[in-house]
């Protein structure tokens, strides 16, 4: 059995895009870890940065410990996600330090450029992660990865594009057995809930989770699920891993 990461940009984008997957690769015996961008710093009109960070850093330890996950944070900004040198490092070193076979992302093309820039740290972290010239300039730093790991993407945010259309996924996995897993762990992030009904009006945090993973799930015949892309770019393993694993439902 081998490690699996979730890299993702803000506390609870993991659990609302991809954590029913986690709950099942680690009923198959998976070691899990999530890591975000950033500690959400950004995600209060209440609370200072460092303040709301120090809560939404809580909320995610605890989400991740229901799957007896590692929680990282890579210590960027709220809305200042960016690709640069130094934010790259440190997706390396975190990449290397959960030494996954297998990695879960954003979309390339979401709604928010966290997301996005986040996308593309990742991809380029999984890539660079087992070249051992690749340094990280830390103490201690973490040895480089035996191989790139088996990339994918999740669903963009209401699986669309910045323009509207349709991401289709090309492929789904039946999480209905975890629904309730997936929820439990949206739920501890008590603090997001607050703040999207403040800043966006949402306030059916956990109900929107449920009614999007019930639409992938009605769009192949189960009660709930969560689609995927993978990444089969060069240099990145071509064979679907994931299906290998969990078996994967194809669109008609």
């Amino acid at each position: 059995m081998g490690n699996v990461l979730a890299f993702m940009a803000h506390p609870d984008d993991a659990e609302f895009l991809c954590a029913g997957t986690l709950a099942r690769l680690r009923d198959r015996g998976h070691r899990i870890h999530i890591a975000t961008m950033t500690a959400g710093d950004g995600g209060s009109r209440e609370l200072g940065p460092e303040e709301i960070a120090r809560v939404r850093r809580g909320e995610a330890g605890r989400a991740a410990a229901l799957l007896g996950a590692e929680y990282y944070c890579a210590e960027a900004r709220d809305f200042f996600v960016v690709y640069d040198a130094a934010t790259l490092r440190r997706v390396i070193e975190i990449v290397r330090a959960a030494d996954p076979f297998l990695v879960f992302t954003h979309a390339p093309a979401d709604y928010m450029v966290d997301h996005e820039m986040a996308s593309r740290l990742v991809r380029a972290a999984c890539f660079a992660a087992p070249a051992p010239n690749a340094l990280t300039r830390v103490e201690a730093a973490a040895a480089p990865t035996a191989a790139v790991p088996h990339l994918y993407y999740a669903d963009p945010l209401e699986g669309k594009d910045i323009l509207g259309r349709e991401a289709e996924p090309a492929f789904y996995v039946d999480i209905s057995g975890v629904i309730e897993t997936k929820e439990r762990m949206l739920a501890c992030h008590a603090s997001q809930r607050d703040w999207l009904l403040a800043q966006h009006g949402v306030d059916h945090y956990l109900d929107a989770m449920r009614e999007w993973s019930a639409r992938r799930g009605a769009e192949v015949g189960v009660a709930y699920a969560e689609g995927f892309r993978q990444h089969l770019g060069h240099a990145y393993p071509q064979e679907n891993q994931l299906a290998e694993i969990l078996g994967v439902i194809e669109r008609n």
